[in-house]
C-alpha cells in the first residue's frame, strides 16, 4: 500500500472487520476512532477518545484528531497529525522521547481515571449525606 494524504470520516457504531484505507472510523458509542496507518503499512490504529487520550473535531465535512498519532509500537513507527482530514507528517521521535511521551500519557490517563473514581465517590457521598439532612 501507499501512504495516505487524506482521511475521510465515517461515523459508525462499530468498526468493520476489514478497515478501508483512507477512512477514519468514529464510534461515538464506544468512544473510539480507528483507521489504517497512514504510512500504508496496513496496520490498524485505534485511538481511544478521552480527555487524557485523543479528541476530535468535526466541521460537518472533515475531521481533526488531537494530539498527533505516534505509532511507536508498530514497525513503521510513523508519526502524523490529522487536521481537517489532511495527514500532516511529523518527525520521528528518538527512543528517549517515545519513553517520555509514554510516561506522560500513562500519568495523564491514571489521573483521569482517579478523577473519575473520586468524582463518583464524592457523588455517592453527597447523595448519602443528603439523606441525613432531610
Amino acid at each position: 500500500m501507499t501512504a495516505v494524504a487524506f482521511l475521510r470520516p465515517e461515523f459508525t457504531e462499530s468498526f468493520p472487520a476489514a478497515m478501508e484505507q483512507g477512512v477514519l472510523y468514529v464510534s461515538i458509542a464506544y468512544g473510539t476512532c480507528g483507521h489504517l496507518c497512514c504510512c500504508g503499512c496496513g496496520q490498524e490504529v485505534i485511538t481511544p477518545l478521552s480527555p487524557a487520550q485523543w479528541s476530535f473535531t468535526y466541521d460537518g465535512e472533515n475531521i481533526s484528531l488531537t494530539p498527533s498519532v505516534g505509532n511507536w509500537a508498530l514497525s513503521c513507527r510513523s508519526h502524523y497529525w490529522i487536521r481537517k482530514g489532511a495527514v500532516q507528517w511529523s518527525r520521528r521521535y528518538s527512543p528517549e522521547e517515545v519513553a517520555e511521551n509514554r510516561e506522560r500519557d500513562r500519568h495523564e490517563l491514571a489521573q483521569q481515571q482517579d478523577d473519575e473514581i473520586t468524582g463518583g465517590r464524592l457523588a455517592r457521598k453527597r447523595r448519602w449525606l443528603g439523606r441525613w439532612r432531610r
